[in-house]
């Protein structure tokens, strides 16, 4: 997730000159694909591997893109950055992709892969169905939607964060953070976050 919010964040680094977001997601895929690998050279055989967040939705994206709009200063922007979330699908879709074929490739080996940008859609899509009202604005942030700074004391959190989605400038609030252990757990509220297995399901095998 960090590798991200810097890569978008410091568009003048080294690294934005020389790779697409794309490339960029690639590489990213290949350092994760590598490190399962590595877990199962050192014999662990169950591993859970969580995508990343819509990080496009979170506030501090949303800022940067209030602020690069000509338009801004006439009001609040609707959606998401969308180069952002794009190149953290183009992660998520190829991580995924690449697990299926460690559980081929690799002997007794159980990794599961947690869609948490799927979940975290689903929230700011349907807020309504899981009592949030607010999917856009930090809880504990300063500036537009609490995106202009980090949380540096309780003070100035929100009265209840349970109605929000995100807790800081890219982090889910408490009860987003609940919501999404029980699917990965149980499949329930949200069935099929964890892919082919539940979290509960991979810790029954045996190996």
């Amino acid at each position: 997730k960090d590798d991200f919010i810097d890569y978008f964040h410091d568009r003048s680094s080294p690294i934005n000159f020389k790779h697409s977001p794309q490339n960029f997601s690639h590489i990213l895929v290949q350092q994760m694909t590598n490190a399962v690998r590595n877990l199962y050279a050192t014999n662990v055989r169950k591993i859970v591997c969580a995508g990343v967040l819509p990080l496009g939705c979170a506030p501090d994206m949303l800022l940067m893109k209030f602020d690069s709009s000509s338009n801004g200063a006439r009001g609040e922007i609707e959606g998401c950055l969308d180069e952002v979330n794009m190149a953290v699908l183009e992660y998520n879709t190829r991580l995924e992709e690449n697990i299926v074929a460690i559980n081929v490739e690799l002997p007794g080996a159980h990794v599961v892969f947690c869609d948490v940008y799927r979940a975290l859609m689903e929230f700011i899509h349907n807020p309504e169905a899981y009592e949030i009202e607010d999917v856009k604005n930090a809880c504990c942030g300063k500036g537009r939607y609490g995106g202009e700074s980090g949380c540096p004391s309780m003070e100035i959190a929100c009265d209840d964060p349970t109605r929000r989605v995100w807790w800081d400038l890219s982090n889910p609030t408490p009860v987003v953070n609940s919501l999404l252990a029980d699917s990965a757990w149980s499949g329930r509220p949200l069935s099929s976050i964890c892919r082919p297995i539940t979290v509960h399901e991979l810790l029954s095998i045996s190996v």
